[in-house]
């Protein structure tokens, strides 16, 4: 048996140990990356810990420690009453102000995680406050911010666009934003109406139970509460004007709060999603051991040696689909469209639709809890049972790899086929 394959299976063990023990998924992903790592690819520890996400990481602690801050001296209800006032106590509205405004972020060149990372915190404490499932606002979120994720001035969208050129491939920047753009509304609109989003509809702030609470002292503006707002502001100009790292300002401006009003520290440094935080490092260590000793190259390699050119192109959109759940999407795109170049030369399937295919395939599945963008919904989700959120990203996330690609497929690459 293959290294590769053996790697493949060991994963596979984790989930199942994971799903059927109640043990965190990190603490069996590094124990993983460990056994493998050593036993299997002969690496040493310094090979293993290069997989460690130190950047991740310290986005997860400091988006989460600066918004349990928030949380704590009564800034996200403030904010969140705001929200309610600005579209007219229309419930409804709020989780698609949310896709707004996460779209419009990354479409002008945020990179994904750090609008995410903005919004959802707000958009979560949003969904606690009036019973919204946090299903439905993390989704929004996730799907917003890549549907606009492929812009011609996004991170995104110059990224790939930048791949095709210097593989000598026909590429269309429109097409390719517009097939992530409509795909994303379209799932998006599909979650809205299976988790409750028409029920919203009937439903108005006013309703709420907490609806006294908006004339009242909690929800006032103080000299926290306007510190913290600066805060705020001050991340989204620092992550979008300044390219700062969206994880080292917010503990920065955590710090800085927590100096001036101690008494709201000491309860937020308890609120960091430390089992979230494992969860994540200790999983995408481990697909970094996988890439390290070529288990992702060998996936794609073989399904591009394939000899039928539809068949390959689809199991290639799953491949995509599969690996950025746990990897980086960037990352996995510039890897699979170069696999691509073989068959696409060959004029047999249209290029800027396979394109598009793999972009959507290997994006739309973000909202898992094992990438970047779902960690960042499920460590922001206050008042939630984690583990089992945990679990409904993690099917929403399957169901999102195992219908998407062949979707896309379907509509964007057989149509160009001969």
């Amino acid at each position: 048996m293959s290294a590769e394959l053996i790697s493949i299976l060991v994963l596979v063990v984790v989930f199942v140990i994971a799903t059927t023990r109640s043990i965190n998924m990190g603490a069996l992903a590094f124990a993983a990356a460990f056994g493998v790592g050593e036993l299997v690819a002969g690496m040493d520890a310094d090979g293993i810990f290069a997989g460690f996400p130190g950047d991740l990481f310290i986005v997860l602690v400091g988006i989460t420690y600066l918004f349990a801050l928030a949380r704590a001296n009564g800034t996200t209800d403030w904010l969140v009453h705001a929200s309610i006032r600005l579209v007219g106590g229309r419930i409804a509205l709020i989780p698609w102000v949310m896709f707004v405004i996460t779209g419009a972020l990354t479409a002008i060149g945020a990179v994904s995680p750090a609008a995410v990372a903005i919004v959802a915190p707000l958009a979560l404490s949003f969904a606690a406050r009036y019973g919204i499932s946090p299903l439905l606002m993390g989704a929004m979120v996730v799907h917003g911010a890549q549907g606009g994720g492929f812009s011609p001035i996004s991170i995104y969208g110059t990224i790939v666009n930048g791949i095709v050129e210097r593989e000598n491939l026909p590429g269309n920047e429109v097409a390719l934003f517009l097939a992530s753009l409509i795909a994303n509304v379209i799932i998006a609109a599909v979650v809205f109406v299976l988790f409750g989003g028409l029920k919203l509809a009937r439903r108005r702030a006013e309703e709420s139970a907490d609806a006294s609470l908006e004339t009242d002292e909690d929800t006032r503006l103080n000299p926290a509460r306007i510190a913290t707002l600066v805060a705020l502001v001050a991340l989204v100009v620092a992550v979008l004007g300044f390219d700062l790292d969206a994880g080292l300002t917010a503990i920065t401006l955590a710090v800085a709060l927590s100096a001036v009003w101690p008494e709201s520290s000491r309860k937020a440094v308890g609120e960091i999603a430390w089992p979230t935080v494992l969860l994540i490092c200790g999983v995408i260590t481990y697909v970094g051991v996988l890439e390290e000793m070529g288990t992702i190259k060998w996936a794609g390699e073989g399904v591009g040696d394939i000899g039928v050119p539809l068949l390959a192109a689809l199991l290639l959109c799953y491949v995509g689909a599969v690996v950025s759940a746990f990897a980086s999407s960037v990352g996995i795109m510039g890897a699979l469209i170069p696999l691509a170049v073989p068959f696409l030369a060959q004029g047999e399937i249209g290029a800027v639709g396979m394109i598009a295919a793999l972009a959507v395939s290997a994006t739309v599945v973000d909202v898992s809890p094992f990438s970047t963008n779902g960690a960042l919904v499920l460590a922001a989700a206050p008042d939630v049972d984690r583990e089992r959120f945990f679990r409904q990203l993690m099917v929403y996330g399957g169901i999102v790899v195992a219908a998407v690609p062949a979707v896309v497929w379907l509509v964007l690459v057989v149509p160009g086929f001969g």
